[in-house]
This record gives structure tokens, sequence and C-alpha cells, in this order.
């Protein structure tokens, strides 16, 4: 193993951060695994589960178990954890920008669609090594003007030539659940069985630029810009990415995190990246997958405390009540307005906060029928 600091463009006088990357097995071998955590720097189950995943890559290592090249990125936004406010952390939002520290990463089929274009050919193989060729230098050759563009910079050029890409996230209050986009399911399969999903969230694209699409979507992107040119040069999937949300933001214990390394050690082992002499067994599927388009956002039409009555993980059914939102100031008995599930599924989120404001976000349900279109994430 070899740690990396890879220090980020320094905003001021006398400040300067770092990334820091764990390097396992050998540069160049396939398959090449991407994991990093804590983009929203708060969400820190995936940081501790990144401590785990690190004691096993050790071992593997070790015992010359890895096959392919296994990157390891523990707390992927020192930005957002500089970030306090009123004693409370603040790392989903930049300060400067008031942007997401989980969008607005560049379009790299867009930036490398001329290059490319005459230099596909008719092996598949040398067209993926060309692309990622193209992206890298690409990357390298980008200057960013901003501490937060150099990070977003560092973290496409250590995983814009990876096959898989893990995105470790949490929610609010929250079951385990994943998203992906759909070029990308068939690959994640698997590591939804072995975390034991309970939702999964499939979209064509979300929209946002965040930085999982725009590492997997390059692939499908670029494929249709050049067909749409009149290129049929065969161009395979290079990267399959996903957002893994490892439950909710006070699911930060041991027990969990073991948990979910040795899921991703299995998943690893599935995938190749790490050797063993059977496959890992896959479990059934604890849930079906549903498309991103068919989540609802529940939303309290008026100011209160905030009652839940169901739990997430609970299948609800249209009408449901799922909380209660509570206004102990209303003359005569207190008013009580219920919030009610619009679509069947699963609650896989909710907030915890336990005051919401008119229009607040309340929780989110993994329906089966699509009927949100434009960009399908929140803020």
């Amino acid at each position: 193993m070899q740690r990396i600091e890879y220090p980020l463009l320094s905003p001021s006088l006398g400040s300067q951060k770092t990334l820091v990357g764990f390097h396992y097995g050998t540069p160049g071998a396939r398959p090449k695994v991407y994991i990093q955590a804590s983009l929203h720097a708060e969400e820190l189950p995936g940081m501790l589960v990144t401590h785990h995943l690190r004691q096993f890559l050790d071992a593997a290592e070790k015992a010359g178990r890895l096959q392919g090249e296994v990157i390891l990125v523990p707390a992927a936004n020192p930005i957002g954890l500089n970030q306090r406010l009123l004693h409370r952390p603040a790392g989903r939002f930049e300060f400067g920008t008031a942007e997401n520290f989980n969008r607005h990463y560049p379009d790299m089929a867009a930036a490398i669609l001329a290059d490319a274009t005459p230099l596909m050919g008719e092996d598949p193989n040398a067209n993926v090594a060309t692309v990622r060729r193209l992206v890298g230098q690409w990357l390298t050759q980008w200057q960013p003007t901003s501490e937060l563009e150099s990070q977003r910079r560092q973290l496409l050029l250590l995983s814009h030539d990876a096959d898989l890409v893990l995105d470790l996230h949490c929610d609010m209050d929250a079951v385990m659940h994943l998203y992906s986009e759909e070029a990308c399911w068939p690959a994640f399969e698997p590591l939804a069985r072995l975390l034991g999903c309970q939702a999964v969230l499939l979209a064509h694209e979300s929209g946002g630029g965040p930085f999982d699409e725009r590492l997997s979507g390059l692939w499908w992107q670029l494929a249709a810009a050049l067909k749409a040119a009149g290129v049929n040069a065969p161009l395979p999937q290079g990267c399959a990415s996903t957002t893994v949300e490892l439950r909710g933001e006070g699911d930060v214990s041991h027990d969990l995190a073991r948990q979910d390394a040795r899921a991703i050690v299995a998943f690893l082992e599935h995938a190749g990246a790490l050797a063993t002499a059977t496959r890992p067994t896959l479990p059934p599927m604890a849930c079906q997958a549903t498309p991103l388009a068919g989540s609802q956002t529940l939303r309290s039409a008026l100011p209160g405390v905030l009652v839940f009555l169901a739990r997430p993980g609970a299948t609800l059914a249209v009408g449901d009540v799922v909380a209660e939102v509570i206004d102990p100031t209303a003359t005569g008995q207190a008013r009580v307005h219920n919030v009610h599930a619009e679509v069947a599924g699963v609650l896989y989120a909710t907030v915890r906060e336990r005051y919401v404001v008119a229009g607040g976000e309340v929780g989110k349900i993994a329906g089966a029928t699509p009927f949100r279109s434009g960009d399908l994430l929140g803020a």
C-alpha cells in the first residue's frame, strides 16, 4: 500500500488542504476500483467504513490476494470538513460559492468528443483505452482557478480510469440504499445484494453533474454522441459507478462499519479485484430496483412539530399517514396536519429535525412508477 497526499489549490496565504489516497495493488492492473467517502463532509458512516476497509485491504495485500488496483480516499472533501457554522458541521455546500460539493463536475464526454472522434476504431478495448487516455490528458491540462475546482479535478484524476467507482454517502435518517445509472445496474446488483439494500434508485441520468454520474455517464454519453456524428465504432461501458447511502448520519458504529466493509470486500472478490478460492455467495435481493423518477419527496404544507408514524424501511400504500405536523399554537385544540404517502413503496429516508417549515422536506418513498422529470436529485 502507498499513502499519497495530494495538495489542493491554496485559497489564502498560509492555508493548504490535501486529499489523502491509499493505493493498493499494481497501478494499471484490472479491474481498477475507486472508493471514496464523505464527499458531503458531514456524512461520516463511509469514513468509518474506509477505516475498516483499510484493515481488510492491508491483510489482502500481505496475502497476495490483490489482483486489481484499489484506490481508497477516506475523506474526499477536506474543504467541507473545515466548514462549521454556529458549532454545527456544514459540509454539503461550499461557503464561497454555495455549490453542492457533489454537483457541477465537468462534462468529460463533451470535453473529449472532438479528439476522440477520429481515433475510434473497430477494437472496443482499444477504444476504451483511448478514451481513458484522452480524459486523463484533458484533466491534466485543466487549470483550476479555485480550491473547490482543484478538489474536483484531483478526485477525477484518481478515478477517471476506474472500472468500478463507489461513492460512499448517507442520508439524514435512512435504510441502506444506493443510486446508480441504469447502464451500471448489472455491475452493482451483486453489491446491492451483499449490502442488503432496502431501496435501489436508478436513472438514465439524474442531472446536476454529480461525481459518480460524470464518471459512468462519460461512456454512454460519448457513445451516443459518436453515433450521432456517424461514427459506429464500438465503445463499451468503461466505468460503472454508484452512490451508496450507508443508512443515516447517526449510524456511525464499528459493528455497522465492519459489516459494510465486509460486504464491500465480498463485492471486490466477486468483481475479481481480490483473489478468492470461491466466489462469494450472493444473498437474495432485499428489494426491487425502482426508477429515481418514481421517488416521492414528502413535504409538509404547514409548519409545526414533526411526529413520524412510520420509520425508514416501512412499506407504504398510497394514502398511508407517514407523519403528523402539529401546530401547538393554534386556537382551541392543537392543529394536526397529516403527511400522506402519494406513491406506494418503501420509505427509505426521512429528515432528522423534528420541526418542519411550510414546504419543508419530510422524507422519501421509492415508488415503482416514474412521474418526475428534469433534475431528479435534491439540492
